[in-house]
């Protein structure tokens, strides 16, 4: 589904993502780990096409996607669900997960697809003329991976889906992601909560300052002392 080959951004001198490779296997869960700066949302910018790549390939289904435009990327079955949510605060519920259905051919699609996240999750259907701003954190971060799924996408990208969330908020996401691994879609996983990031992913990268520290499946990285150390250095 996936394969990243010696990717490299940079910002101006600054060379932030230095030389990295992983792959995902389609219908698996690959969580990104690693500390604050050690390159998880650059990564995860430059597979959306959101920042420029400086060097390397990413390569999706086997085609390069490394120069396209984001609209490119999103057109090709992949989505965001971004790093503090960046839903539209003054637009509804339903207007934004019809944004995140643009997608979609025809009317029927988008409708069939909105369907499903209220039935994903029944607060947004209760809520769906509500301005999307007036949301708690945690239906917010529903708003936005229920917009990310609209699109029906064949991989779907997480940027800190659990950042600012209560205990209880943090589990139900959690057990969203095991929910979407099961009906079969592919996800990368950018988190910082780690125990509960090895738990549902089956392969794990850990970055620090920019190159990848530690690789593997994900169970065996839970019982690494070189991860827990390549984390904290990060």
């Amino acid at each position: 589904m996936l394969e990243v080959k010696g990717l490299r951004v940079r910002y101006g001198a600054i060379e932030a993502v230095k030389g990295i490779d992983f792959s995902l296997r389609r219908g698996r869960v690959l969580a990104l780990l690693g500390s604050n700066g050690a390159g998880k949302t650059t990564t995860i910018s430059a597979l959306m096409g959101l920042v420029r790549v400086a060097g390397g390939t990413i390569l999706h289904e086997g085609g390069p996607i490394h120069a396209l435009a984001p609209e490119a990327i999103a057109m090709r079955g992949i989505a965001l669900s971004p790093e503090g949510r960046r839903i539209f605060a003054t637009l509804t519920v339903e207007e934004n997960l019809t944004l995140g259905g643009a997608a979609h051919a025809t009317p029927v699609e988008r409708d069939r697809s909105r369907d499903e996240q209220y039935a994903r999750f029944p607060i947004l259907g209760e809520r769906r003329r509500q301005k999307a701003g007036l949301l708690s954190g945690g239906e917010q971060q529903m708003l936005a991976i229920g917009r990310a799924l609209m699109s029906a996408p064949r991989l779907l990208l997480l940027d800190e889906p659990s950042l600012g969330l209560a205990p209880k908020l943090i589990a139900a996401i959690f057990a969203l992601i095991a929910d979407l691994k099961r009906d079969g879609l592919t996800v990368l996983l950018v988190e910082q909560n780690v125990a509960q990031s090895l738990a549902v992913a089956d392969d794990a990268v850990v970055l620090a300052s920019g190159r990848v520290a530690a690789a593997g499946p994900a169970a065996e990285l839970a019982r690494s002392d070189a991860v827990r150390a390549a984390y904290f250095a990060g």
